[in-house]
């Protein structure tokens, strides 16, 4: 008992060190790596944490992310994930997100920080400051465009009054707050729109050059003012009916879902964008027992195995596929050889020195997956590479 106190408190020591990157690797795998004997304590952790940076870097995080209870998916997100997986979606493609999405591969939501939202009373405009914390768009990461979507409800009084009853919805961006030695705030103008009081919708407005001076520029981020405004001087409808802020007189339950919400639609340089449809899953097609050689094989991932179910919205697991079997002499055109696989294989033949080609993915797909990150933002991103849709000998 006491010989292995040393390998414990080594492996408390690299828990300390390494925090958020350690998590990503079940504890049933790194068990039984640790188990196989092969490596010593100090190299088995050496190992799994370089691994786990791997998987990190994939996933684009700095940590494993840990949702909070208080964490919600906008329905918005969801719908996309839908649209972009294939799997039917009450979305409509409009040009706007489809010119949105055309050379994107990640999309990230991000809801409004509650914490400041009135700009000061001797501006001279009226309306909600909100604001976006970005800073988990990745540098790499080149901002395509950038939505604000802002939820609002029908008005029946104003419906049954004045059908022609509206507001002109306006998005400035702040520039700079007003403080003791500026009378006003200084905004500039992004989008506006004239939306009819007789239904209930989302709004999304183009706030791209906000949000390319923030991340691109590195601008300081002061956040947005969307101002409501009357038309023809009509007061006598409140403004309450456009979700900008919580209100006291409504569930608290409803906000976190109307909450205004600012999509980035991003490309990280690498892969596909997201409009692009992947080619369907081809069904394994069955073979003789007998038949032994390269071939794909059914592999399903699912993510609560591994405990990822709890930071991965969608999907619950993917069919991942993996190639196995011989690559026998003479190979087969069905096969898929290469020329330098069929002469490896006839030398091999002659001199078992030289090992057999191996039978690998030739042709690989990618999915789509909607997660949590490490900071409770959401992000919808497409993953190259994850799908095996073909095998050879190589």
């Amino acid at each position: 008992m006491v010989s292995s106190a040393p390998s414990l408190l080594l492996l408390c020591v690299y828990q300390v060190i390494l925090e958020g990157c350690v998590g990503l690797i079940p504890e049933v795998g790194r068990r039984r790596f640790a188990e196989s004997g092969r490596t010593s304590p100090q190299q088995t952790e050496e190992i799994l944490s370089e691994f786990e940076q791997r998987l990190l870097h994939m996933f684009g995080l700095k940590k494993r992310p840990n949702p909070s209870k208080n964490a919600v998916v906008p329905q918005y997100m969801m719908e996309l994930y839908r649209l972009h997986s294939g799997e039917g979606s009450n979305l409509a493609f409009d040009q706007q997100l489809e010119q949105s999405a055309s050379r994107a591969n990640t999309i990230r939501g991000f809801h409004h920080e509650e914490y400041m939202e009135e700009l000061p009373e001797a501006s001279d405009k009226t309306g909600v400051h909100v604001f976006f914390n970005l800073t988990s768009v990745l540098d790499e990461d080149f901002v395509t465009s950038a939505q604000l979507r802002i939820f609002r409800e029908k008005i029946e009084d104003a419906v049954s009054s004045n059908t022609s009853s509206q507001h002109r919805i306006n998005i400035y961006e702040v520039l700079r707050l007003a403080d003791s030695s500026s009378v006003d705030s200084i905004t500039r103008l992004l989008d506006t729109r004239l939306v009819h009081q007789n239904e209930t919708k989302w709004e999304s407005f183009d706030v791209t050059p906000a949000v390319t001076r923030w991340i691109k520029h590195g601008h300081t981020n002061r956040g947005l003012l969307v101002e409501v405004v009357h038309v023809n001087n009509d007061k006598s409808v409140s403004k309450a009916h456009v979700r900008i802020k919580r209100s006291l007189h409504r569930d608290d339950k409803s906000w976190p879902h109307v909450r205004p919400l600012l999509v980035t639609f991003s490309h990280d340089g690498k892969g596909l964008p997201l409009h692009k449809r992947q080619k369907r899953q081809s069904k394994v097609k069955p073979r003789r027992k007998t038949k032994a050689n390269c071939r794909r094989h059914p592999l399903y991932v699912d993510f609560s195995d591994v405990g990822w179910n709890d930071w991965i919205v969608a999907p619950p697991g993917y069919h991942a596929f993996y190639c196995h079997g011989e690559c026998p002499f003479p190979l087969a055109d069905h096969l898929n050889s290469t020329n330098h696989a069929i002469v490896q294989t006839l030398v091999n033949s002659v001199n078992s020195n030289i090992p057999k080609a191996c039978c690998v993915p030739t042709e690989l797909s990618a999915i789509s997956m909607l997660y949590l990150d490490e900071y409770d933002k959401v992000v919808l991103k497409n993953y190259q590479d994850m799908v095996v849709e073909g095998c050879g000998c190589r």
